[in-house]
């Protein structure tokens, strides 16, 4: 009977070996640039809090998938299920010393025990920004502008930015009389694309006690086409009285006015009025972001407005307004779409070691070139150069060295240009300027 240990992972976790890791890491570098540029600073939270801090933030169905336990102290701890909640506890902590309004990022894993799906995993990273501290409009609009920003950043120009506003949903439940069913009515409409119109309907009937019709009139409404400017004049005119229908419109016409005076072409963000988001803890604009290439992957970045999430930790006011980036979804959709490099390297330069005795010589130049900010790998036995150069083409490093006795005494390297299988010679003195050129 065999005493190994068959490895594998866990249903909904999964490896991240150089060719995903890689090209996750400059995603990472992409958004955490974006951030900063409008301001944020970076903090971090721990992964496992108590349990009371994460439970019912979300609503029923977010503690229904916290991985939850009794730790070594015999204390109710979880894993976080996402950045937000915790930035809430954590802002109610700190918030006196940091001073509002408050701009942070954060990146890092949470943990979610729902079922899996392309895309979709127990654990995943997410790369959270989020202004605390203000209701103003302003706030949300340029939320709307990050996310833009960012999905640029990271490689894409074909996306759209689905935005909607809790209170226009909220308005239009009141009208209809169903306003005391808002919470299960919303969770069912957020997956309108996922299970269809009817299916919707027939849950908020199970879910919510309405009826056909009341179900019907949600969608009729949420549903609406058309120019952005289109369906907000649309809304206005079926609810004139609504307040809070009102007031939602007129934040999402700020937003388009924003927007179209910083050249955001419409075709990149619409208003769509069945976006609501499925945690209970929204209270204005939303945000849900989709490449059109991928659409039924999913939103790969989402957010939007939560006046009341941190003052169930604390009396001080501290709306927030926030998105975060689902950096493990969004790779999944690269992989798809095949826009993840074949091979990757985090050095672009290969010595190869000729003589095993001049090791120290391989060392140094490698050294000089990584203090001119050039990443070099230093092959770790004196193998045939043939086999090296094939090590180093596989691994998809760009530039080979290469000096034995002769280049030695000359004072000289030989520089192959991998991708061209062209080399030249250069002097040692010269060789940072040389490598530098063939990299640019």
């Amino acid at each position: 009977m065999s005493s190994k240990i068959e490895p594998r992972t866990l249903k909904g976790f999964r490896d991240y070996p150089p060719a995903l890791m890689l090209p996750r890491e400059h995603l990472l570098e992409q958004a955490r640039r974006v951030y900063r540029s409008y301001g944020f600073a970076p903090i971090d939270t721990p992964a496992l809090e108590y349990a009371e801090i994460l439970l019912g933030k979300g609503g029923e169905e977010s503690d229904r998938i916290v991985y939850r336990f009794k730790d070594h102290g015999d204390r109710d701890v979880a894993l976080r299920f996402d950045l937000t909640v915790p930035f809430a506890r954590f802002a109610a902590m700190y918030i006196g010393k940091l001073g509002t309004p408050f701009k942070r990022y954060a990146m890092g894993p949470v943990w979610r025990g729902e079922n899996t799906s392309t895309g979709r995993y127990r654990e995943f990273w997410q790369c959270d920004f989020d202004t605390i501290g203000t209701t103003s409009n302003a706030a949300d609009i340029e939320t709307g502008l990050v996310i833009h920003d960012l999905m640029l950043a990271l490689g894409f120009e074909s996306f759209q930015i689905r935005i909607n506003n809790r209170e226009v949903l909220n308005g239009v439940l009141q009208e209809l009389g169903i306003l005391d069913k808002a919470v299960p009515i919303l969770r069912s409409l957020d997956k309108l694309l996922k299970i269809g119109r009817d299916e919707v309907i027939a849950e908020m009937k199970t879910t919510a006690g309405i009826t056909d019709e009341q179900g019907a009139a949600v969608l009729d409404i949420t549903s609406m086409t058309g120019t952005n400017t289109e369906i907000l004049a649309a809304v206005r005119e079926r609810f004139p009285n609504c307040d809070a229908v009102l007031s939602g419109v007129a934040k999402l016409d700020e937003l388009r006015q924003v927007f179209e005076t910083n050249g955001i072409p419409a075709s990149r963000y619409t208003f769509d009025l069945s976006i609501c988001r499925g945690l209970d803890y929204y209270t204005g604009t939303i945000f849900e972001t989709f490449l059109d290439a991928l659409p039924k992957i999913g939103s790969v970045c989402s957010g939007g407005r939560y006046d009341n999430l941190a003052s169930m930790y604390t009396n001080q006011s501290l709306p927030g307004v926030g998105a975060s980036l689902g950096l493990d979804r969004l790779i999944a959709a690269m992989e798809q779409l095949a826009l993840l490099p074949t091979t990757a390297t985090p050095a672009p330069v290969f010595v190869v070691q000729f003589q095993s005795e001049r090791l120290g010589d391989y060392q140094r130049v490698s050294r000089m070139l990584r203090a001119a900010g050039i990443g070099v790998e230093v092959y770790p036995e004196a193998k045939k150069v043939g086999q090296q150069l094939q090590y180093a083409e596989k691994r998809g490093f760009r530039i080979a060295l290469i000096a034995g006795t002769e280049e030695f005494a000359k004072g000289v390297w030989k520089v192959k240009n991998l991708a061209k299988r062209e080399e030249i010679t250069v002097a040692e003195s010269e060789l940072v300027a040389s490598v530098r050129g063939l990299l640019a």
